[in-house]
């Protein structure tokens, strides 16, 4: 019984996360030959000023709406 934690920023759509849930369960089956019903994927969502790299929080480092669809 796979259980998968994804550990992303906050800010992702309901849809892109159901596409993303989607892709990653079909992969956990064919790769770990289990049932599809499974496998758990849990979501930790950090808010930006909560993260950083490089020593700098992202929320300077990439400013507001860095990482969400449709932006650089």
């Amino acid at each position: 019984m796979p259980i998968i934690t994804v550990k992303i920023a906050k800010g992702r759509t309901l849809e892109q996360k159901q596409e993303f849930v989607q892709a990653i369960t079909n992969e956990a089956v064919k790769t770990l030959n289990v049932k599809k019903e499974w496998i758990t994927v849990l979501f930790d969502e950090y808010e930006r000023d909560n993260w950083a790299t490089d020593g700098q929080l992202h929320s300077i480092k990439f400013g507001e709406g860095f990482g969400k669809q449709g932006t650089e």
